[in-house]
């Protein structure tokens, strides 16, 4: 984990986008992104971060949970997915602001988290580019 305690919010307007309508792989009946995005934004409060995080009912990337994706003005948006809550929380926090400082979305493989670097399912050009 990475102290970025003395900035409150992200660089880049990034926010978190977390899929609420996936379910979990052992249980047809569990969705776990509406607590997986409940956990982020207590975890993003200890640490005395604001990056927004919203839930999004689908990505359609059913196979593949817990999924987030990054975002922000002008920059690439990565889709993320096979993502735990008990792992992988922080490293997205930290993931999160290495996308948030870069100046396109675009995150060196060598500064991202494990589950930035195993987990991307996408990456999207920024609609400004099109």
């Amino acid at each position: 984990m990475t102290d970025f305690s003395q900035q409150e919010t992200a660089p880049g307007s990034v926010s978190i986008l977390v899929c609420i309508s996936c379910r979990a792989k052992d249980n047809a009946n569990d969705r776990p992104g509406p607590a997986f995005s409940d956990l982020l934004r207590k975890r993003l409060t200890e640490r005395h971060l604001a990056i927004p995080v919203e839930e999004i009912e689908c990505f359609a990337v059913c196979k593949r949970p817990i999924t987030v994706a990054f975002a922000a003005r002008n920059k690439w948006t990565y889709l993320l997915g096979d993502l735990d809550a008990d792992r992988h929380i922080d490293e997205l926090i930290d993931a999160a602001f290495r996308y948030g400082a870069s100046d396109n979305g675009l995150v060196p493989w060598k500064e991202r988290p494990e589950c930035f670097k195993k987990g991307v399912l996408s990456r999207t050009p920024p609609l400004s580019s099109l």
